[in-house]
């Protein structure tokens, strides 16, 4: 099994300027020693190591893990893509042999619409024409525009991040319409996929199978398990409002329960190849 998104930092290193104090369960170091036994009693056999920060350092490191450890299959980096000297940094990234991706953090920027800014293209086109894929960090907001993105790049591969941030913890039928929506039209494109993960940190206190079943089912219906990978987005889930559901074999064992008819081929496709495939693990 591949957990296809997981986070690694040090608190005030690597250019780490969040976590905050505030994120009680989150403000301490968080590294590969800690998630490895976690990671291995559930059967997971790899992970793809996520930036978590807007740093050029960040990245570096994550690479430099990435080097040192078997079981980092891939990481997923930033770079600044609006840089005047970003395709000459990409290309020096995708040099690394573990570096698949880059993720620019769409959700925390003022414009909803940033990416589509033309100045853009030369870092869009060196990603491509280097092989590298693309991870987007939004929220239901971003989709339209992300579609407008994707139709743009059919030959840079996209994966939604968290499934885009559903509001599960609204349980509102208009913005759950609203998000169903969005993701059935980007999944129309067949290079788009989405990642099963993040989704009890969205739950608020509706925790459980029960409060995320829609959710995953509506995934599942627009992508297909082809298209879905499963990640544990530790270290973030630790913060998850409910404690008992507040760690990484809990979110395995929902995710798990969640599969349609329990169908061992789809965790398997789940859990291990649609990573493999979307990565080139």
């Amino acid at each position: 099994m591949i957990d296809a998104h997981q986070h690694i930092w040090q608190i005030g290193q690597h250019d780490c300027t969040w976590p905050t104090p505030d994120d009680k369960p989150l403000y301490r170091d968080f590294t590969l020693d800690d998630v490895l036994p976690l990671a291995t009693t559930c059967g997971v056999q790899g992970s793809v190591l996520v930036q978590s920060q807007p740093s050029d350092r960040d990245t570096d490191y994550l690479l430099t893990l990435a080097q040192q450890n078997d079981f980092v299959l891939a990481v997923v980096g930033w770079a600044d893509l609006a840089a005047a000297n970003v395709m000459q940094r990409i290309t020096q990234l995708a040099q690394h042999k573990k570096l698949r991706g880059l993720r620019p953090m769409l959700q925390g920027l003022a414009d909803d619409r940033w990416i589509l800014q033309p100045h853009l293209a030369p870092a869009l086109r060196t990603m491509q024409e280097q092989g590298l894929c693309f991870d987007a960090l939004i929220f239901p907001r971003h989709l339209p525009h992300i579609y407008q993105f994707a139709q743009a790049w059919p030959d840079l591969p996209l994966v939604i991040d968290h499934a885009a941030k559903p509001p599960i913890a609204q349980d509102d039928k208009n913005s759950f319409a609203i998000w169903c929506d969005g993701i059935a039209r980007i999944a129309e494109l067949p290079w788009v996929y989405c990642k099963l993960s993040g989704l009890l940190t969205e739950a608020g206190a509706l925790q459980g199978t029960d409060a995320l079943r829609p959710y995953v089912e509506h995934i599942f219906h627009s992508f297909g398990a082809q298209r879905v990978m499963w990640g544990s987005d530790w270290p973030v889930v630790c913060a998850s409002p409910n404690q008992a559901y507040a760690d990484y074999r809990a979110w395995f064992d929902v995710a798990q329960a969640l599969i349609p008819d329990h169908n061992a081929s789809v965790i398997r496709q789940v859990f291990s190849e649609s990573a493999r495939a979307f990565y080139r693990l």
